[in-house]
């Protein structure tokens, strides 16, 4: 008779994005029972790269936080031996307004130039710009120490905790601040408010409903100028950001050996109809096609309304829990225009990515979206050249380009289909603001409307990067009401980003193995 410490709980993971993969490989290298089931043809998600006639492009992560080795995402990466299989280069980004651009120099003037450089661009709040700054290396402070008590162990982490509690104190009286309390709080001139909420337009989220304490972390200055160091107080290290070198799928494939070399079975173009439920337990799924496949344990990640709508069943969530997921704001989708060219680049924009900005007016931009309405470029695209950083995505002496834009899921004049085409000239018209004649360099094109995307993820409304970070909204946790069944993934608590996703479905499998270990089998 096997000891109860030695049974290990039969797992089917659904969804082979990061947040699957990750949690997959965790407990397929704790010696449980794996099998993980993908709709799609191929593993990754969003986070797959798209290859065609020797160019590549990545269809979601661009520049990566947190991946560096003393920060979370590192820590899973050794964890899971795969550090050396995923190769980093440190990157930045530069923003371009119609005022106004802010790349990095060619010759590094010191970790403060961004802010001495917004004090000669608007001089009249020069005080409000250093007062800002105050409060952004208090909330910077908060962020390293967290991640450093996140990665330590006792005693230390306790010491860590404690640092960490008084730190946040400092910052606390702005906890319930929207960032357009927090910038109209430090500035008047609607152009410096934007340089710093511009970026909550890749959330699809209205500054007056973003949390204020979150817009210092979108927009820590390494990650405009990665030759600032990480370590400029006592607090730690802030974050990193990264470029994945050859493409984001050498992440993915780098956690798809581990699986393998932990015996678990992977199974692309396999759909889950139903997560069977008895009582209050899982029972396994249902896929397309009538086969059944029992399970002690059930993981899935993507939509939150998809899976517990249609493959759960409301009548097997609690009032609280059904609340949460009916209540959960989601991000809009992307359109993309991927281009494989023979010119050179490099003379029109400086860096891998840059972020073009056409209104300053994030809230309407924001809110139009929100209604149906695609700008079609015109507010704003990001330009984003893999190749400069990774030579080996485009065939020599040429280059892989990304342009997109945030877009809606359902369009309110006409559809994605008919006006394919002619969203796609518009955004490489508004591309050639930056790279003069774009088009008649072009040897291949790949269109991806929000169509593609619900079509990839399999969901009924494509959020990009996971649900919204709203001012006084929770997110549905890990544990679900229905025992043995867990919820991961960028709509859920861990909400979205390549290092959020990743470090959420290992605290999912923690919480996991604490409540089963030394259980027997209920399957």
């Amino acid at each position: 008779m096997r000891k109860r410490s030695q049974v290990q709980n039969n797992v089917i993971v659904i969804g082979a994005g990061l947040s699957g993969l990750t949690a997959a490989a965790y407990l397929a290298r704790a010696g449980h029972p794996v099998t993980l089931y993908e709709q799609a043809t191929e593993i990754g998600g969003v986070t797959a790269t798209l290859r065609e006639n020797g160019y590549a492009w990545d269809l979601g992560p661009l520049l990566i936080e947190g991946m560096a080795p003393d920060e979370r995402g590192g820590h899973i990466l050794r964890d899971l031996g795969i550090s050396d299989k995923v190769a980093l280069k440190a990157g930045d980004r530069g923003y371009v307004f119609p005022d106004f651009n802010l790349w990095r120099p060619d010759t590094y003037p010191g970790p403060n130039w961004r802010r001495e450089r917004l004090k000669t661009l608007f001089p009249a709040e020069r005080q409000s710009v250093d007062n800002y700054y105050a409060f952004y290396n208090r909330m910077l402070d908060v962020v390293a120490l967290n991640v450093r008590t996140d990665v330590a162990r006792e005693p230390r982490k306790s010491l860590l905790k404690l640092q960490l509690w008084h730190a946040f104190n400092r910052v606390k009286q702005r906890e319930a601040w929207s960032a357009q309390q927090l910038m109209d709080h430090f500035f008047v001139d609607q152009r410096l408010k934007a340089v710093f909420t511009a970026i909550l337009a890749d959330f699809v989220a209205r500054p007056s409903r973003f949390p204020a304490l979150a817009v210092p972390v979108l927009n820590v200055e390494n990650s405009f100028d990665e030759r600032i160091p990480r370590r400029l107080s006592r607090a730690g290290k802030r974050p990193s950001f990264q470029f994945v070198l050859n493409g984001c799928d050498t992440l993915v494939k780098a956690l798809g050996t581990v699986l393998r070399q932990h015996g678990a079975r992977i199974y692309t173009h396999a759909t889950v109809e139903k997560i069977l439920v008895e009582g209050d337990r899982v029972r396994g799924v249902a896929l397309a096609g009538g086969h059944i496949e029992p399970a002690d344990i059930v993981i899935a990640s993507g939509g939150a309304k998809d899976t517990f709508h249609t493959l759960v069943g409301r009548e097997y969530l609690t009032s609280d829990f059904a609340y949460l997921v009916d209540e959960l704001e989601l991000m809009e989708s992307v359109f993309m225009v991927h281009l494989g060219v023979d010119l050179d680049p490099r003379p029109y924009q400086p860096g891998p990515l840059g972020y073009y900005y056409g209104t300053y007016d994030i809230e309407s931009g924001v809110a139009a979206c929100l209604r149906g309405q695609y700008h079609e470029g015109a507010d704003g695209f990001v330009l984003y050249i893999p190749s400069m950083h990774s030579p080996a995505m485009a065939p020599q002496r040429h280059h892989a380009i990304t342009i997109y834009t945030i877009a809606p899921n359902e369009l309110n004049e006409g559809t994605w289909e008919s006006r394919r085409r002619e969203f796609a000239n518009k955004l490489i018209a508004y591309a050639e603001r930056v790279i003069p004649v774009l088009r008649d360099h072009v040897r291949t094109q790949v269109v991806l409307t929000p169509d593609d995307f619900r079509e990839r993820t399999h969901q009924a409304h494509h959020a990009f990067g996971g649900r919204v970070p709203v001012l006084g909204q929770d997110a549905p946790g890990y544990e679900t009401p229905v025992k043995g069944l867990w919820f991961i993934g960028s709509q859920s608590k861990s909400g979205g980003g390549v290092q959020s996703v990743m470090v959420g479905a290992r605290d999912a499998v923690r919480l996991i193995r604490s409540q089963t270990r030394g259980q027997p089998r209920t399957g």
